[in-house]
């Protein structure tokens, strides 16, 4: 009886000192950044920030666009063929503090909108989790990821998700899919 009364508290002394010594899983800081020209990709962060929590943040071109949308789609061509980063505004967040960033675009021209371009190449994501979102007219994706990827060659890049501009508003269920999907949800 009294060995097993010893094995006992020793069995509790090990797990107890096990527990003590166990560190909790360090929770994974997100933020949510985005850069909306006519408001479709600010829904959409929006749905992903309401899903995964965190922070959220606006891109903000220094010099803003016309509200024509003829205008805006001949500078932003313009700006994407000469490869041109547009200044942004300070945000108010470090991007540095940060373990999970969702990076929102609209898909201007098959790629992300130069103000987009502009953050990755003024913030060192390496050792992030980059997560792709987009609005679109009509084109998906196209080459967002790929081009987000080539401007974060040290981070992990996971699967981008886009959502026709006029089908935004209600889309919050294939955002909350997508995100299930890859294992993003709180």
């Amino acid at each position: 009886m009294k060995k097993v009364i010893l094995f006992a508290l020793f069995a509790m002394l090990l797990f107890g000192g096990i527990q003590a010594y166990a560190k909790p899983a360090k929770a994974k800081k997100i933020l949510v950044v985005y850069y909306s020209w006519s408001g479709n990709t600010r829904t959409m962060a929006n749905q992903i920030h309401a899903v995964v929590g965190g922070d959220i943040a606006q891109i903000i071109p220094a010099k803003a666009y016309s509200n024509d949308y003829n205008t805006v789609v001949a500078q932003a061509k313009k700006e994407i063929k000469s490869n041109v980063h547009p200044a942004i505004k300070p945000m108010s967040v470090n991007p540095q503090d940060y373990d999970v960033i969702f990076v929102g675009t609209p898909n201007w021209w098959g790629t992300m909108a130069p103000p987009v371009a502009t953050f990755l190449a003024t913030h060192n994501l390496a050792g992030k989790v980059v997560i792709p979102f987009a609005t679109n007219g009509g084109g998906g994706m196209q080459n967002c990821t790929t081009d987000i990827k080539k401007m974060c060659p040290h981070s992990t890049v996971l699967s981008g998700k886009s959502i026709y501009g006029r089908d935004v508003s209600t889309s919050a269920s294939a955002v909350r899919s997508w995100l299930k999907g890859i294992a993003q949800l709180k």
